[in-house]
C-alpha cells in the first residue's frame, strides 16, 4: 500500500507549446471497515496509517471509549481496495449491532427515518479540558503546518490534521485525501500512543463541518482550529459541547466562534 503514485500528463502553457511530464498523485482508494466480521462502512481514503484510521473511526462512531478496546486491526489488500478487519473488545459489539441497526432501515413506515435523524445528531459530551493556546500559538502553528505535510507538498491533494501544543509547536500530523479521515487518523494515533491534548489544540487544513466538531468533542479536544469556514451546524454543535472553535485561520487573522 502506498500514498503516492506517478502519472503521465501533457502540460500546456498559456504562452503556447506543450510537453510530457510525470506528476505524483495522491492515492484515493476504497477502505472497507469490518467490526467483528460485520461490514460497517466503506471510506475513500489514502491507504496509509490504517491502524490509526480504524481506531479513530471507532471512537468517532462511539463504538469504543479508548484504544484498549481495539484489540486488533488486520489490513487485507485486494485488487479493488483494502479491507480492515477490526477486532473489538466483545463488550463493544453491542454498540456495533445497534449502530448497524440504525444505519440500515428496512421499514417503510417513516418512523425509522425520524429515529435515524435523531441518531445523526446525538447529544455530544461536554469538553472538560481547556486549551492554553494564545493567538500567537495559533499563528505559529499555521506557519509551521506546511513543513509537516509531505504528501500535500508532493501532490497538492490531501488534507492534514495536526496535534499542536499550547505554544503552537506541532507534535503529530496525519494526512489523507479526506479531511474526516485525516482527523480520525490523528485521533487514532494519539489514542494508540497514549497522547493527550495537554492544553494544546487541533489544527485542520480544511473547512469545518459538524462531523469534525463532533470528532473533536468525542476525543476531548479543547480547541479546534480550521483553515476554512465553518457551517452553521458546526458552530451550534461546538457551542453545545463547550468546544472552542477557530475558523478561517489565516497568517494575519482568524475568527473564534462565540
Amino acid at each position: 500500500m502506498t500514498a503516492i503514485v506517478p502519472a503521465p500528463f501533457r502540460r500546456h502553457a498559456a504562452a503556447g507549446g506543450s510537453d510530457e511530464i510525470s506528476r505524483p498523485l495522491a492515492v484515493e482508494a476504497p477502505v472497507a471497515i469490518e467490526f467483528g466480521g460485520i461490514g460497517y462502512a466503506v471510506l475513500m481514503a489514502t491507504p496509509v496509517d490504517l491502524d490509526d484510521l480504524a481506531t479513530g473511526f471507532a471512537l468517532a462512531e462511539r463504538l469504543v471509549d479508548d484504544a484498549g478496546q481495539v484489540v486488533a486491526v488486520d489490513a487485507h489488500a485486494t485488487p479493488v481496495g483494502t479491507i480492515l478487519r477490526v477486532t473489538l473488545d466483545p463488550a463493544c459489539m453491542v454498540r456495533v449491532l445497534d449502530r448497524v441497526r440504525h444505519r440500515v432501515s428496512e421499514s417503510g413506515c417513516g418512523l425509522c427515518g425520524i429515529e435515524n435523524l435523531e441518531q445523526a445528531l446525538r447529544p455530544l459530551p461536554r469538553v472538560t479540558g481547556r486549551s492554553d493556546a494564545t493567538p500567537a500559538a495559533l499563528f505559529a502553528a499555521l506557519e509551521r503546518l506546511r513543513d509537516h505535510q509531505p504528501l500535500a507538498r508532493e501532490t497538492g491533494a490531501v488534507h492534514a490534521a495536526a496535534l499542536c501544543d499550547a505554544a503552537g509547536a506541532i507534535r503529530l500530523v496525519r494526512e489523507d485525501v479526506g479531511r474526516h479521515n485525516a482527523f480520525d487518523k490523528l485521533i487514532g494515533a494519539m489514542m494508540r500512543a497514549g497522547l493527550g491534548w495537554d492544553g494544546g489544540f487541533a489544527l485542520l487544513s480544511s473547512r469545518c463541518s459538524f462531523e469534525l466538531v463532533e470528532k473533536a468533542a468525542l476525543a476531548g479536544c479543547p480547541l479546534l482550529a480550521t483553515i476554512s469556514a465553518p457551517t452553521d451546524l458546526a458552530v451550534a454543535r461546538a457551542r453545545e459541547a463547550g468546544l472552542r472553535l477557530v475558523a478561517l485561520a489565516r497568517p494575519d487573522a482568524y475568527l473564534e466562534a462565540r
